[in-house]
C-alpha cells in the first residue's frame, strides 16, 4: 500500500527502522522528523536551484530591461555571480547524489547560457551607445524626434550638443536637494551647447499636474490637483466664467514657476475623464480616478482649454493626456498591455470632447498604449497610424506635437524597444519619450539610425516633427484662441459651458468621427 509521505522509505531508513513498521522501533518518532525535515529541505533546495535557473536565463535574455534599471550598473555581474554560484551547488548536490546526472547537466547548460548571454547582451548595449555617441550630423534629422530622461549634466550634455536628441524631462531624480537657480543654471547651459552648435532649443519637460503628480516639488510649491478647482466652483456656485478665471490663474501661477527653472512644456493637463468605478485593477501608477478633472467632458475643456492658456501666458506649452483617454481602460499601461473597446462613436461625442476643444497648435497631446480596437486592433496609439495620421491629422486637422508616453512603460516595452521605436515613428509621432530608463534612448536611437540608413524613415516625417516643435519652443507671446465661440449649452453640473463639437460624418473605416468645419481652427 502506497504511504502518504513519498520519502517515508527513505526517512524510516534514516531512523533505524524497517520501512513497512517505521513505528516499532523505539525512539523512532525523534528520527523520522529530522528525516522528513532533511528531505523537505533537499526538495526546497532542488526547487530553489531550478526556479534561480530560470529566472537567471529568462533575465539573461534581457538584461538592460526597464525592470532592471535600479542594478542597471551591476545588472550583468550580478547574473554571472548568481550563476557562478547556482552552478557550485547544484555540483555539489550531484557529488552528494542529491540530484541526477541528467538534471544536473541541463541546470549546468542553462547557467553557463544565462552568463554567456548576459555578458553577450551588455557588450552589445556597450556598442550600440557607442554607436550612437559617434553617429555623424545626419543623426539629427531623427535625433530631434526624441525626448529623454537623463541622471546627470554629463550623461545628457554630448546627446543634446550633438542634436540626437530634441527634449529633456526632468522629474524627481533631477530636482532633488537642488534650488531653482542650480536647476535653471544646468538647463541653460544646456541650451547654451544647441545654441553654439546651431541647433534649435530643446524642449524641456517635466510632469507637474498637481495634486498626487507634481514632479518638480520641491523646490516649486506643491500645487493641488486641478480638480480642486472644480470643487471650489461647486461649493461657491460662482458659475462657468469664474472657474475659468480660477483655472487660467492655476495655470499662470504653474507656468510662471515652470519658466523659472527653464521648462517649456508640461506633461499636462490630464483630461482623462474621470472613472465611475475604482479604476484599473493592480494600478499603481496611473491613478487617473485620482489625477482626473472630472467626468464631465464639457468641464474637463473649460477647465484645461483655461489652464492651458495660463501656462502658455509664460512660455510654457501645455499636453493634453492620455488620448485615447484612460477612464475606460481596466489595467495600469505601466505593466500592462491594455485595450479600449469602446465604439469610437461613443469615444468621438464624450470622452474625446476635452482634447478637440483644449488643444492648441503651440502645444500637444500624449498618446497613450492602448490599442484602440474600433480603428486599429494591432498597435497601441502610440505607435498606431489609424489614429496618429488618420485620426488625428487628417480627419481632427491637428497639427500640433503628438508626443508617446513614456516607452518604458510594460505596454508598449513588450513589443521591444527597436520594434516599438520604428512603429511610433513610421505612425507619424512627432516625439518619443524615454524618461524612466535613459538608457533605453540607446537602444532606440540605434535602432531608428539603422533604419534611416536603409531609407525607411520618411524626410517628410523629420521636417513636419520639426517645424511642429520649433512652433512650441519658439512660441512665448500672448496666448491664440483655442476655439472658434459659439453658442453655450448647459453641463450636466448646471453650468454654461461652449457648444459641444460638431455632428459626426462617417470617416475612417466607415467609423463615425468628428467632423471638420469650415470655422477657423486653433491649429
Amino acid at each position: 500500500m502506497r504511504t502518504p509521505f513519498p520519502f517515508q522509505g527513505r526517512v524510516a531508513q534514516a531512523a533505524g527502522a524497517h520501512p513497512a513498521h517505521p513505528t516499532l522501533r523505539p525512539g523512532a518518532g525523534r528520527g523520522t522528523a529530522f528525516a522528513i525535515l532533511a528531505s523537505v529541505v533537499a526538495f526546497g533546495a532542488r526547487s530553489t536551484r531550478r526556479a534561480v535557473t530560470a529566472l537567471l536565463l529568462v533575465t539573461a535574455c534581457d538584461p538592460i530591461n526597464p525592470w532592471l534599471f535600479a542594478v542597471r550598473d551591476h545588472v550583468v555581474m550580478l547574473i554571472v555571480g548568481l550563476a557562478a554560484a547556482t552552478l557550485s551547488t547544484t555540483l555539489y548536490a550531484h557529488r552528494a547524489q542529491r540530484i541526477g546526472r541528467f538534471e544536473t547537466s541541463a541546470l549546468t547548460v542553462m547557467l553557463i547560457a544565462a552568463a554567456l548571454l548576459s555578458v553577450i547582451q551588455g557588450t552589445r548595449f556597450a556598442q550600440q551607445r557607442e554607436a550612437v555617441l559617434a553617429a555623424p550630423a545626419g543623426a539629427r534629422a531623427i535625433g530631434h524626434r526624441f525626448m529623454v530622461g537623463y541622471r546627470s549634466f554629463e550623461e545628457v550634455a554630448p546627446l543634446a550638443e550633438r542634436g540626437l536628441i530634441g527634449g529633456i524631462y526632468l522629474t524627481r531624480r533631477n530636482v532633488r536637494d537642488r534650488d531653482i537657480a542650480a536647476i535653471r543654471a544646468e538647463i541653460d547651459a544646456l541650451q547654451t551647447l544647441r545654441a553654439r552648435a546651431g541647433l534649435p532649443p530643446l524642449l524641456v519637460a517635466a510632469d507637474q499636474e498637481g495634486g498626487p503628480v507634481a514632479h518638480m516639488s520641491p523646490p516649486l510649491s506643491a500645487p493641488p490637483a486641478i480638480a480642486t478647482l472644480v470643487a471650489e466652483a461647486a461649493v461657491s456656485d460662482d458659475g462657468a466664467h469664474a472657474l475659468t478665471l480660477r483655472a487660467r490663474a492655476y495655470g499662470e501661477a504653474k507656468g510662471a514657476e515652470l519658466a523659472a527653472l527653464g521648462i517649456n512644456l508640461n506633461f499636462g493637463p490630464v483630461v482623462d475623464l474621470r472613472p465611475d468605478g475604482r479604476g484599473p485593477t493592480l494600478d499603481t501608477h496611473t491613478l487617473i480616478r485620482r489625477r482626473a478633472i472630472s467626468a464631465d467632458p464639457t468641464l474637463v475643456a473649460t477647465v484645461a482649454r483655461a489652464y492651458a492658456d495660463g501656462l502658455h501666458s509664460h512660455g510654457v506649452g501645455a499636453t493634453l493626456k492620455h488620448f485615447p483617454g484612460l477612464a475606460r481602460v481596466t489595467v495600469d499601461t505601466h505593466h500592462f498591455p491594455a485595450r479600449l473597446d469602446t465604439p469610437v462613436t461613443t469615444l468621438a461625442d464624450h470622452d474625446w470632447h476635452p482634447f478637440r476643444h483644449a488643444a492648441r497648435a503651440d502645444g500637444a497631446i500624449m498618446l497613450g498604449h492602448v490599442i484602440l480596437t474600433d480603428l486599429d486592433p494591432e498597435h497601441p496609439a502610440s505607435t498606431s497610424p489609424a489614429v496618429v495620421r488618420t485620426l488625428l491629422r487628417e480627419e481632427w486637422g491637428y497639427d500640433g506635437l503628438l508626443v508617446t508616453d513614456d516607452l518604458n512603460m510594460g505596454a508598449v516595452y513588450r513589443l521591444g524597444p527597436c520594434r516599438a521605436t520604428l512603429a511610433a515613428l513610421a505612425a507619424g509621432v512627432d516625439v518619443l519619450l524615454l524618461s524612466y530608463d535613459p538608457d533605453q534612448f540607446h537602444r532606440a536611437m540605434h535602432c531608428a539610425l539603422t533604419a534611416q540608413r536603409a531609407g525607411h524613415l520618411s524626410p517628410e516625417e523629420n521636417t513636419a516633427s520639426a517645424r511642429r516643435m520649433a512652433a512650441l519652443t519658439q512660441s512665448n507671446g500672448p496666448p491664440r484662441p483655442v476655439v472658434t465661440p459659439g453658442p453655450s449649452t448647459p453641463s450636466s453640473t448646471g453650468q454654461s459651458q461652449s457648444a459641444p463639437a460638431p455632428a459626426a460624418r462617417t470617416g475612417h473605416a466607415g467609423h463615425r468621427i468628428a467632423r471638420r468645419t469650415t470655422q477657423p481652427r486653433p491649429w
